[in-house]
């Protein structure tokens, strides 16, 4: 089989998972508001962290269009990133593996939506007419134990630490399906095991207490959202079909819907779509999350 793209759904790629932590964490004791209650109060402020990536973008976008609702708030890790997102000015540089610099950016806010992730680059000089795969490494200090794993225990550190002031009420994490096969060939890439250390972070989340909602998407892709059908798995089970891709702007879509309705909370999902003209677009968010009986 020759590899030739990885698609995360992060800044850009596939994204992954498996692991377990084992720790004793104080429990969150914040309140839950029903969804009638978050739409009689007012605006709630999201962060979204990775919003410089392709589908943080489309996250940060749409909670911006969604006013009297949200108040949009983003994350990236560099200016440059920030000067690329249109209507940028609520957007924080900061850096995810250094704890104390994303503190601004999280005091304040209701929820966090967390889409940030290791970038894999490919090595130079492959030639796809020779045959072969093309071989991938992980720049210094950005491999996925230091992203996917510090970088989002650090993140959800800042919200629980933020939880205990009566801040953060959620936090939406987009990781990957695949994260079952310790073995899946996306560890393999640049020897990062990203599957794991994203899997770790997912686990720490589940057992922080803080109300949560673990998306784990099929393969990206850049395509119209809204005109799919949506299904929900567990356990990897969607990648032994044909349905194991998503696009982000669905994955996008179901983000914010995870933070409109009570039954997204304390639940982990697979998500991929139908092809287009196969089935009906899914409009029925409460419906869907309601379906997910797994806390991770």
């Amino acid at each position: 089989m020759m590899l030739t793209r990885v698609i995360f759904p992060s800044p850009s790629l596939l994204e992954i998972s498996t692991f377990r932590t084992t720790n004793h964490r104080r429990r969150f004791r914040g309140g839950a508001l029903s969804a009638s209650a978050m739409a009689d109060s007012s605006p709630r402020t999201v962060l979204v962290t990775g919003a410089g990536g392709r589908t943080g973008q489309i996250v940060y976008k749409k909670l911006k269009e969604r006013l009297g609702e949200f108040v949009a708030r983003g994350l990236v890790r560099t200016e440059e990133s920030k000067a690329k997102i249109v209507g940028g000015d609520d957007v924080f540089v900061g850096d995810i593996r250094d704890a104390e610099s994303i503190v601004p950016a999280v005091e304040g806010v209701d929820a966090i939506v967390i889409l940030t992730s290791a970038v894999p680059k490919m090595k130079p000089g492959f030639d796809p007419s020779a045959g072969g795969r093309p071989e991938f490494y992980f720049e210094e200090g950005a491999f996925p134990e230091q992203v996917d794993w510090i970088g989002q225990k650090n993140q959800i550190d800042a919200g629980e630490d933020s939880a205990k002031a009566v801040g953060v009420k959620q936090i939406v994490l987009v990781g990957s399906m695949g994260g079952t096969n310790v073995n899946h060939p996306l560890n393999s890439l640049g020897n990062g095991n990203i599957l794991v250390w994203k899997r770790k972070a997912e686990q720490y989340l589940a057992d922080s207490g803080i109300p949560y909602t673990i998306i784990r998407a099929g393969g990206l892709q850049d395509k119209d959202g809204g005109v799919r059908e949506l299904l929900i798995g567990k356990d990897d089970e969607l990648l032994q079909t044909e349905t194991r891709t998503i696009a982000r702007a669905d994955v996008a879509e179901v983000c914010i819907q995870a933070l409109c309705f009570e039954e997204a909370k304390f639940k982990a999902l697979d998500l991929a779509s139908k092809p287009e003209g196969d089935g009906t677009p899914t409009t029925d968010f409460k419906s869907l999350f309601a379906q997910v009986n797994t806390r991770f």
